[in-house]
């Protein structure tokens, strides 16, 4: 898989993908993340990216033309699958989505900054536009890193144990049973018998229990 990420403050993301399982994902040549400066296709003096808004009104706005040229210039290279705007005002980022994005190709992730893009960037090129949540950022970079390692933990060989990825939390809409490891006992705490019985089908029956115990008891919207 390929996601390149077109910003304005691209050094922000770097680090995420220089440790564990995203570095580990890049080096095994699973996955591959390109970083782009959309102050490169500017052909302002000053590099300018942004502008007033035409109505008036607070903040400024990323111009279309070097975003137009960015996302024509990678297109002309290669075919993508998505190219996806992080925005506030885009479907909220679940396990479904970053499921499907998993058996994508390339993808193109467009970091949105001060109070958006152009909408004639979005009509031109973007295809799905996704939000990590009912809050705002200082800028889509942090919602770009989310969204890849959500994605890219999903690809097969990244992790060490593959079906680890289909237990987690939101697969099956239910959220992950509590979760246990030595010491057997601890400040008057035990395991669960039933953990220790070595009865593998008794032990599914209530990790699927527990699951569907606390996602009622904390999100029993997903139940519905």
């Amino acid at each position: 898989m390929r996601i390149d990420i077109i910003s304005v403050l691209p050094e922000l993301m770097e680090s995420p993908f220089q440790t564990s399982i995203l570095k580990r994902a890049m080096e095994k040549g699973l996955a591959e993340v390109h970083f782009h400066n959309i102050r490169d296709w500017s052909t302002s003096k000053h590099r300018k990216v942004d502008d007033e808004p035409y109505g008036g009104g607070a903040g400024m706005i990323m111009t279309v033309e070097p975003l137009d040229l960015c996302i024509s210039e990678l297109k002309s290279q290669r075919d993508y699958d998505e190219i996806i705007y992080l925005t506030p005002e885009g479907e909220t980022l679940n396990q479904r989505i970053a499921n499907t994005l998993s058996i994508k190709k390339n993808l193109i992730f467009l970091c949105g900054h001060y109070k958006g893009v152009d909408q004639r960037v979005r009509d031109l090129h973007i295809t799905k536009e996704i939000s990590i949540g009912d809050y705002v950022l200082t800028g889509g970079e942090l919602a770009a890193c989310v969204l890849a390692d959500s994605v890219i933990r999903l690809l097969p060989g990244v992790l060490n144990d593959e079906q680890s990825a289909l237990t987690d939390s939101f697969q099956d809409n239910l959220l992950s049973p509590p979760i246990y490891t030595r010491p057997e006992t601890y400040k008057g705490l035990s395991v669960p018998k039933i953990l220790l019985s070595g009865n593998t089908s008794a032990i599914e029956d209530w990790l699927h229990d527990e699951a569907v115990r606390v996602t009622k008891e904390r999100r029993p919207d997903l139940l519905e």
